[in-house]
């Protein structure tokens, strides 16, 4: 029998609204629901639960303390005068009258409105108490599981020095805004961690956090053991990928791995390693996460579009990274969608373009592969005014939700300007709540607009003919997977990109126009090239 909850609006108080989301959900999670209306005598109150014996008799009250003050007393007196004083109490109302109630010790559990969807179906799955909240599950799949419907939180941190790393991550971690802190070591870290003889000394702290031992990356850690013991991940390095993922795992317990394709090379300058070669390691590490039960992410699509390739690039790079992963073991692969890029991108052509990935994607899935959708903002995207920059950075989001993500990538709102601080990071992750809060439930789909899926359809064809000519490059059925073939199609000018220019090992040789809010291929005066016309132009060298 479904456990039974008593909802009740005390005193001269008619807000509702709390107490019927409360039970709504309550509903949603298995519980019978029985709901008093607004400003319920205490007496009525006593009757009712004679009546139905509810095994939760959930009190709200939203107007003035002290009169919440005066009504706590008297609803405990009449209950242990009525006999029930072993019925689970639990409070709803404002923060203040949130102080006041916890001050009463007779409730369980108090909500002051500040808690978002998925911290009450924690409370109502049984998952925590007021008193002490228990770990949550420290296993990706585990983590989103015990959310759904609500989407994991996830942010990127590390400030150029290890000591105020640390303060910061422990200050995160005990705001319980996000569920995944991903740690940002600095260039040098990322390319010479293992060979320290090599590191420019000029560049400390670069682009991160300047890990140097396994030690710092232990204090790191250690100081995410807090609030709601956020999972952690961290960049897989630009060199020296295994030895960095050894490491990963063993001293952070890295939820999961993220791994490029086709980057952190001599193409972007990160590494000095040909594309071909590094490919091949990639995919080793891919490989070694697999064998571990890791899951794994491969950042590759949005450094195509970062770079102004053709969408239909994008969309393609987004299948090859999915399926290269699934070729290597892995069974979990998260899949990143960076909205906003390249900038100039609209609502309609993102949608479309992030649909389009999704199904690619999607397509692949099997009994021994699944992926998991996480969206975020665009790293170009966001203003140097930082007014702007939320209202940017909440935008993006809301046009996000659309694909009903498992993980919600925040970007600090600060990231037009400087490193998110600890407080840039709590403020971001608080705005995006909202967003989702409200998007969550009942909002229109808008991946169901006819213009998206008309530039969608657009898209999936375009690939498939791309897919094919790249195929064509290798010997067997396997062309998609070899490493040799994908550097080849980069050299030849099927994978390319305009910022690619001067490359040894890419064309840099492609034009694209933002039009109609899409990045489309284009010839030398302009005018819009169709994947079939571009590819025949690449052959036709």
């Amino acid at each position: 029998m479904p456990k039974k909850i008593l909802g009740v609006v005390m005193g001269n108080c008619v807000h509702v609204a709390g107490i019927m989301t409360f039970l709504r959900l309550a509903e949603d999670v298995g519980y019978d629901t029985h709901f008093l209306g607004p400003a319920t005598p205490i007496p009525d109150i006593i009757s009712a639960s004679l009546e139905l014996h509810p095994d939760v008799l959930a009190v709200s009250y939203r107007l003035t303390p002290a009169v919440a003050e005066s009504l706590f007393a008297e609803l405990k007196g009449t209950l242990h005068d009525a006999g029930l004083s072993s019925v689970d109490l639990i409070c709803g109302g404002t923060p203040p009258v949130a102080e006041v109630a916890s001050k009463t010790g007779m409730f369980s559990r108090i909500f002051s409105g500040e808690e978002g969807p998925a911290e009450v179906l924690e409370y109502l799955r049984g998952q925590s108490s007021q008193q002490e909240a228990s770990i949550p599950p420290q296993k990706l799949m585990e983590r989103i599981v015990s959310r759904q419907p609500y989407p994991l939180i996830r942010h990127h941190f590390g400030l150029p020095d290890v000591s105020k790393t640390i303060e910061g991550v422990r200050k995160i971690s005990a705001a319980k805004v996000l569920d995944v802190l991903s740690l940002g070591p600095d260039q040098n870290a990322q390319f010479s961690f293992f060979r320290p003889s090599e590191m420019d000394s000029l560049q400390h702290g670069a682009g991160g956090v300047p890990v140097r031992t396994r030690e710092d990356l232990a204090g790191i850690y250690e100081a995410s053991r807090c609030g709601n013991y956020p999972l952690m991940r961290c960049y897989s390095g630009t060199r020296d990928l295994l030895l960095w993922a050894e490491m990963n795992k063993e001293v952070i317990n890295n939820a999961w791995a993220a791994v490029p394709l086709c980057w952190y090379n001599a193409l972007d300058g990160r590494s000095d390693r040909p594309p071909a070669e590094s490919i091949l390691e990639n995919l080793k590490v891919m490989a070694w996460h697999a064998e571990r039960g890791i899951p794994a992410e491969v950042n590759e699509s949005h450094h195509w579009s970062l770079r102004e390739a053709p969408d239909t690039v994008a969309v393609v790079a987004a299948y090859l990274a999915a399926l290269n992963a699934k070729k290597q073991g892995v069974e979990t692969y998260v899949a990143q969608f960076m909205f906003n890029t390249p900038m100039g991108t609209s609502y309609v052509a993102d949608l479309a373009k992030m649909t389009a990935k999704r199904d690619l994607i999607e397509s692949l899935h099997d009994a021994s592969f699944a992926s998991v959708r996480q969206v975020r903002t665009g790293l170009m995207s966001l203003s140097a005014n930082m007014f702007m920059a939320k209202g940017q950075l909440a935008s993006s989001i809301a046009l996000a939700m659309n694909l009903e993500p498992h993980i919600v990538h925040v970007v600090g709102y600060s990231e037009a300007n400087f490193a998110a601080t600890p407080e840039v990071v709590i403020e971001s992750c608080q705005m995006i709540h909202g967003v989702i809060r409200n998007q969550l439930y009942d909002a229109p789909n808008a991946t169901l607009d006819s213009r998206v899926v008309a530039r969608r359809d657009v898209l999936l064809s375009e690939a498939k003919l791309l897919l094919s000519a790249i195929e064509s490059l290798g010997q067997g059925v396997e062309a998609l997977t070899d490493p040799n073939v994908i550097a080849k199609a980069i050299e030849i000018g099927l994978l390319d990109a305009p910022h690619l220019k001067g490359s040894r090992f890419a064309r840099g040789e492609v034009r694209t126009q933002m039009i109609n809010g899409a990045c489309i291929a284009v010839n030398e005066k302009g005018c819009s090239l169709t994947e079939k016309e571009r590819i025949e132009r690449v052959f036709g060298r």
